[in-house]
């Protein structure tokens, strides 16, 4: 037999080797079937559906041998306990925004966003590679959750609001459904935050049980319908100015994980959250376009709003800092790569935005 048939025959041997290992490494991962609960409504196919992708991608990434079902708000948990029922294991893990459970921790502030804190870049940088990621895990493993970003909305709309809001004297009393510390800054300045869940807010509206409602932006907006209770759409989402969405997962669950599903998970909430991000940044101009035909009233909130409310978060900032150790520390890092950031956005990023948009706008 010559040397050329004899290699032949021997990387004959070598495929034939591989065809039978390889499903044999595949098969020594278990077949795992986890469920997921959302905070967001099915009806939004963006929010909630990131989810879904997520799922999708762990499922691909494994050969199908992870499967994660995703469940809506009600179906397992209520939309502002998903984070409670993966602390307690009644289910592996859910989709949030971190914000929801300020009431555990102010911490968890950090996870969604800070009033007037980071942009989308900013926030996505300080998660990935400013140790924010890490520094918000110090704190759910209290709580024996895992968390990691899954999705991101971009910047948010200020809301819709039942009157005119020109000053901060008409924000007194003025009952409105807000998220997070965004909540603790409007009641300093004499509003009056509500904490409901994304399924209760058009009725809430509707029958004036609150005044005014902040939700996402043009395209989830329009379809849970509050144009038409509420004529006057605010920009921008001071509370907001970037906002992640949370996967969780209960801690001794992911902790048991093959090192292999665990990277799966990563994966896909990376994923998901460039697909949520895309999908938004896309659809919201024509969403914009459509309810400023239907009568929308866009307006800007004041200066006088923006600056009262800007102070009274840097209070808030500070209180927190001074009694809660762990916001301390988080905000320690947080705080020095906003400013730094800021500074280095305010040299480039800002000059070219600033100065397409003017060009844009002449066309």
């Amino acid at each position: 037999m010559n040397r050329r048939s004899l290699l032949r025959q021997a990387g004959l041997a070598g495929t034939a080797a591989a065809a039978v290992s390889a499903p044999a490494v595949v098969s020594a991962q278990p077949a795992l079937r986890w469920r997921l609960t959302s905070s967001y409504p099915k009806n939004l196919e963006v929010i909630f559906g990131a989810a879904e992708v997520f799922a999708r991608t762990v499922a691909e990434l494994t050969d199908d041998r992870f499967r994660i079902s995703v469940f809506g708000p009600g179906e397992i948990a209520p939309a502002l306990q998903a984070l409670d029922a993966v602390q307690q294991g009644s289910v592996e893990c859910c989709h949030t925004a971190s914000f929801f459970y300020t009431g555990k921790s102010e911490a968890f502030a950090f996870g969604t966003n800070m009033p007037f804190g980071l942009n989308t870049r900013q926030q996505h940088a300080w998660l990935y590679d400013g140790g924010g990621i890490d520094l918000l895990n110090e704190v759910s493993r209290k709580f024996n959750c895992f968390g990691l970003p899954l999705g991101s909305t971009g910047a948010q709309m200020g809301g819709w609001f039942r009157k005119e809001v020109r000053t901060l004297a008409d924000l007194n009393g003025l009952k409105m459904r807000i998220g997070g510390l965004g909540g603790t800054v409007l009641s300093r300045v004499g509003g009056v935050p509500q904490q409901l869940a994304g399924g209760d807010l058009y009725p809430a509206l509707e029958r004036g049980t609150i005044d005014a409602v902040e939700w996402l932006g043009p395209y989830d907006d329009e379809k849970l319908g509050f144009f038409r209770v509420a004529p006057f759409y605010y920009y921008p989402a001071w509370w907001e100015g970037a906002a992640t969405t949370y996967f969780y997962a209960n801690l001794d669950q992911y902790n048991a994980l093959p090192k292999s599903y665990q990277a799966a998970i990563r994966q896909g909430c990376l994923e998901a959250t460039t697909w949520m991000l895309a999908r938004y940044d896309i659809r919201s101009p024509d969403a914009l376009r459509r309810l400023v035909a239907q009568g929308t009233q866009l307006r800007p909130f004041s200066r006088e709003i923006m600056d009262g409310c800007y102070a009274k978060a840097v209070e808030l900032e500070k209180e927190i800092a001074g009694r809660n150790p762990d916001f301390a520390k988080i905000y320690e890092s947080w705080s020095k790569a906003r400013d730094e950031m800021r500074l280095w956005h305010r040299v480039a990023e800002l000059t070219f935005d600033n100065y397409a948009a003017s060009v844009s706008a002449r066309r």
